[in-house]
C-alpha cells in the first residue's frame, strides 16, 4: 500500500499556551540598603546638623503593605525618610529613570528602588509599585514629582488603591539645624482617587511645617 493511501493521522492538539509569568518585586539586598542610607547620612553630619523624626507611631508594623508619600524638597529626602522609617521597613522609592546610569543606577537597585518615567504614565512603573505591596513591601512616592512641585498626581492614591496598602504621609522640612520627618496617620485607600488625593494633599501640608511653626 502506498504512503498516499494510509489515512491521515488527526493532527495533535496544540498546547494551549501557559500565561506568562509575573515577574518577581524587585529584592532589597539589606546591607545595600543600609550601606546607602548610613552614607547618605554623612553629609547631614558633616553640616553639623541632626534628623528629628516625630510621629513613628502610626508606622504600621513590616510584613504589611505600605505606600509611604512625602513631600520633596531636596535631594536627601528620599534617604532621610529611608532612615526614620523603624526598622524592618525597606522603603523602596519609585525614582526617575535619569539615575539609573551605571554603577550608580546598580546601587539603586539593589537597594531596591526602580525607575519611573516622568514625562508620561508610566505603566511599567505602576506594575511594579504593585508587585511589592503584593509581596508585602513599602513603596515610597513623591506625589508631588518634583522638587518643590505643588500639584498632587493621583497615581498614589490610584496604586494604594489597587494594592489594598494605606497611604503613611510623610513630611519632610528643615529648620535650623535640624532635618525632620513628620508621619501622619495611615490613609486608607477607600473613597475614590480624587478624594483621597485631596486629603493626602493636606495632610501634607499640615506635615511638611517644621515642628513648632504653624500654618
Amino acid at each position: 500500500m502506498s504512503d498516499a493511501a494510509l489515512p491521515e493521522k488527526p493532527a495533535a492538539p496544540s498546547a494551549a499556551k501557559a500565561p506568562a509569568a509575573e515577574p518577581p518585586a524587585p529584592p532589597v539586598i539589606p546591607w545595600v540598603y543600609r550601606l546607602v542610607v548610613d552614607t547618605t547620612y554623612l553629609p547631614v553630619i558633616f553640616s553639623g546638623m541632626h534628623l528629628e523624626v516625630h510621629g513613628r507611631e502610626h508606622v504600621p508594623p513590616p510584613g504589611t503593605p505600605l505606600v509611604v508619600a512625602a513631600n520633596h524638597v531636596s535631594a536627601l529626602d528620599p534617604f532621610l525618610v529611608a532612615r526614620a522609617l523603624p526598622p524592618g521597613r525597606f522603603l523602596q522609592f519609585m525614582a526617575k529613570k535619569e539615575l539609573f546610569v551605571p554603577v550608580i543606577g546598580d546601587i539603586i537597585r539593589a537597594g531596591g528602588s526602580f525607575p519611573v518615567d516622568r514625562s508620561g504614565n508610566d505603566l511599567g512603573a505602576v506594575r511594579t509599585s504593585l508587585r511589592i505591596l503584593k509581596a508585602n513591601g513599602t513603596v515610597g512616592i513623591f506625589p508631588q514629582g518634583t522638587r518643590g512641585g505643588h500639584e498632587m498626581q493621583g497615581g498614589v492614591a490610584l496604586i494604594a488603591a489597587k494594592g489594598r496598602a494605606p497611604i503613611l504621609p510623610a513630611g519632610v522640612s528643615r529648620e535650623g539645624k535640624r532635618w525632620i520627618v513628620r508621619f501622619g496617620a495611615p490613609i486608607p485607600p477607600r473613597g475614590g482617587i480624587k478624594a483621597i488625593t485631596g486629603e493626602l494633599g493636606e495632610v501634607l501640608s499640615t506635615l511638611a511645617v517644621p515642628v513648632g511653626q504653624r500654618l
